[in-house]
């Protein structure tokens, strides 16, 4: 098969020829019909991901077809049209008992500790509990958004983050993930504030259902501006990673808010306004990724009409294009979402 490679961190990819995957024991391997190009995928690349071990090949966003089940695989058949999870859980230890598959001590990951679905075939770990069948009507490009992004968006802005009609969500980033969570905030009847430093990111927020944007880099104190726009947020999310914009997230909430944490630091740790967490009783909140069992609610507001993943797509591509989009991601040049939907 053909697929994205690269050698070394920061280094070349390249399209080349590699051996089709097989399934293992509780495995499937699925024929990849679509695949995004997720920030997630160029912090692996640039090499700050330490599960990662080169050679690799990315791609964790993605719907496929199934052409091979290994044993032991009962739920699953060839000829299904499936999504999963980034995080694919075990199904068996404490956590996946319980239902959160997504911090399941067992993890397997497309893309970070396997090779992924930057190619033209990958394989789907403990495929009866992370495996997904997608509703006919949904697209391809639209599947392969809910593995990551719409659906940790939901697990951020609706589980976490507990967001009740009324009340206001502040998005600071709006990439894929942040344009996500602005619509789950349009879904649930929220008032939505989209926070970013770009006018074409903030265009696309308020075409997904942002009520109000804040151009960042027009202030030097975002957080008091947020409370002087509509008196603070009731959630805040930080979907781009950085500890400004974490800062400004933290800073935005009125009392007893909450902070969720979806944009992955590029650094093991940072300073954070704990003092404000203290003073107004804060929640601090992490997503890691949503559970399969779960990703019916999502393709549920997406049957109603509440949910259009394609509309965040902006960029359609190929599997050539990736050696050249996936680097370009550093330079925050393409807004919205793009999608490899010719491999």
């Amino acid at each position: 098969m053909r697929a994205a490679v690269y050698e070394q961190f920061r280094g070349a990819i390249s399209i080349v020829e590699v051996p089709d995957p097989t399934p293992s024991p509780g495995e499937v391997v699925v024929e990849v019909l679509a695949v995004g190009l997720c920030r997630s995928d160029y912090h692996g690349w640039h090499g700050t991901d330490p599960d990662i071990v080169c050679p690799h090949v990315g791609g964790h966003e993605f719907v496929g077809l199934v052409v091979g089940v290994g044993a032991g695989v009962a739920r699953i058949r060839e000829g299904d049209r499936v999504v999963a999870p980034f995080v694919c859980g075990c199904g068996s230890c404490e956590p996946c008992l319980l239902g959160q598959h997504q911090v399941c001590r067992r993890q397997e990951q497309p893309g970070f500790t396997r090779w992924g679905a930057f190619a033209q075939y990958t394989t789907v770990p403990y495929a009866d509990t992370n495996a997904v069948v997608v509703p006919p009507l949904v697209t391809d490009a639209a599947a392969a958004l809910v593995g990551c992004r719409v659906s940790t968006a939901y697990r951020g802005v609706i589980e976490r983050g507990r967001l009740a009609a009324g009340e206001v969500l502040c998005v600071h980033g709006c990439g894929g993930v942040g344009l996500a969570a602005v619509a789950f905030g349009r879904a649930v009847g929220a008032t939505v504030v989209a926070v970013d430093i770009a006018p074409e990111a903030l265009a696309l927020a308020v075409s997904l259902g942002a009520d109000l944007t804040l151009d960042a880099s027009t202030t030097d104190d975002v957080g008091g501006a947020l409370h002087d726009l509509v008196g603070g947020a009731h959630v805040s999310v930080d979907c781009l990673g950085h500890s400004a914009t974490a800062t400004n997230s933290i800073m935005s909430l009125r009392a007893l808010g909450r902070h969720v944490q979806i944009g992955l630091f590029p650094t093991k740790s940072a300073d954070l306004p704990i003092s404000r967490v203290i003073r107004d009783e804060l929640e601090v909140l992490g997503v890691h990724g949503l559970s399969a069992t779960r990703f019916a609610e999502v393709f549920a507001l997406m049957a109603d009409g509440r949910l259009d993943p394609a509309a965040m797509i902006t960029q359609r591509l190929t599997l050539a294009d990736i050696p050249q989009a996936l680097p370009a991601m550093g330079s925050f040049s393409q807004p919205g979402v793009s999608v490899v939907t010719a491999v």
